[in-house]
């Protein structure tokens, strides 16, 4: 899809506001090789009360994506073209679930989640230049049923510690997923399709 506009990317240099090496990943298989990682320092302590859902994981992302490019534009060297950063956060009964600090948070979550559907929210900014595009994509994802100690199974092999309401769908947690309502990226963490109609609009090929 982003074939068209892929020869003025390469020429940018593409800074990822995150660690992730799974939406780093997710980028290049849009074709954008040259994406760089840069952690944000940005600090996710804005209050949920004064969002919505979908406002709290867009204006987080967008926390991260000023952070990122208002650092690395200190110096020539280092600073970005296009800077794109995202927020996911799982949600359900008026709730939001982040990445449990521990185990036993980890096991408390997906107990609540199971048998049940749950709403997960992923929130994206794309800055290149002035040009700023923000938006929010959200999933339904229904889980089966599972026993607990099929529960602290998964929370023993760690992986939920380090995904959005205890589980990643792209790993072992997709086992509990019966099915899925919506955009299989955005629950990963970054709905593809939004993000090339993005970029597509943002280097000036309108998607209609």
């Amino acid at each position: 899809m982003l074939r068209p506009i892929l020869g003025q990317i390469a020429t940018k240099r593409v800074v990822l506001a995150s660690g992730s090496p799974r939406r780093q990943e997710l980028i290049q298989n849009l074709g954008i090789d040259n994406v760089l990682l840069c952690p944000s320092e940005f600090e996710e302590n804005l209050d949920p009360a004064k969002y919505s859902f979908e406002d709290y994981v867009a204006m987080t992302a967008y926390g991260k994506v000023r952070e990122v490019y208002d650092r690395l534009s200190k110096d020539d060297a280092t600073k970005p073209d296009v800077v794109i950063g995202a927020d996911t956060m799982v949600t359900m009964d008026g709730q939001m679930y982040g990445k449990p600090k521990t185990p036993e948070r980890a096991f408390e979550v997906l107990q609540k989640l199971m048998g049940r559907t749950h709403v997960v929210y992923t929130g994206v900014v794309i800055k290149y230049g002035e040009k700023e595009i923000k938006f929010t994509e959200s999933c339904k994802v229904h889980f089966g049923k599972a026993t607990p100690a099929q529960i602290q199974a998964y929370v023993d092999t760690g992986e939920p510690l380090d995904k959005a309401g205890g589980y990643g769908i792209q790993g072992l947690g997709g086992n509990f997923v019966e099915s899925i309502e919506g955009d299989y990226f955005t629950v990963v963490g970054l709905p593809m399709y939004r993000l090339s109609v993005a970029l597509c609009n943002l280097f000036d090929y309108h998607v209609e």
